[in-house]
């Protein structure tokens, strides 16, 4: 059998995603978790061969999630499924050591297939997705993404720069650059942009 976890914060999303993998044979849901910082709880102590999670949740994310568990060195393999058909968010999701990324409008044997794929130790891409990821790189570095996503979220440099532990000069140096590289007119326009390509 293999051992699955759903991560998933919408109640109705996470039942229906554990009613389809139950009605597989070789496809057990040992747990389900509302949030990132549960699921990692949950792998942690269930060791699941492969956790499914959304990308979006509170608190941890799933690109999140997949990072930590890389970098725990722990067995669990990560499957995203998720409705952001970007690119930028694939090649995140790659980045954090997740093996599979699929869209929530897939067809709904899709979902088993890649989980077995995954746990006999393949990779399940969306494969439109997949050619995308390659032809633009994301050119904001971790710090830029960051400050861009605070200031996304509409705060000023100094509420940045104290969430960050930066001085509020570094935080401007941090938005000037993210700005330029996305020839941006501001900050809220950088975001939006970053965001729209899946680099937030």
């Amino acid at each position: 059998m293999i051992r699955v976890l759903v991560a998933e914060d919408q109640a109705m999303v996470l039942g229906a995603l554990t009613a389809l993998l139950q009605i597989e044979s070789d496809i057990e849901v040992v747990g389900r978790a509302a949030n990132g910082d549960e699921a990692l709880a949950l792998v942690e102590r269930d060791a699941p061969d492969v956790v499914l999670t959304d990308i979006e949740m509170p608190g941890m994310t799933g690109l999140d999630l997949a990072a930590e568990i890389t970098r725990r060195k722990l067995r669990t393999r990560v499957v995203i499924l998720t409705t952001f058909a970007r690119a930028g968010y694939l090649r995140r999701a790659l980045d954090a050591g997740a093996s599979g990324y699929l869209l929530k409008d897939s067809p709904s044997d899709e979902l088993a297939n890649a989980v077995r794929r995954v746990h006999a130790g393949g990779r399940a891409i969306d494969p439109t997705l997949a050619r995308e990821a390659w032809t633009e790189s994301d050119p904001l570095t971790d710090r830029e993404r960051q400050v861009l996503r605070l200031a996304g979220e509409g705060l000023a440099s100094a509420s940045i720069g104290a969430s960050l532990f930066l001085s509020e000069g570094t935080v401007r140096n941090y938005l000037s650059a993210a700005i330029s590289k996305l020839g941006a007119a501001n900050r809220v326009e950088a975001a939006r942009l970053a965001r729209e390509k899946g680099w937030l």
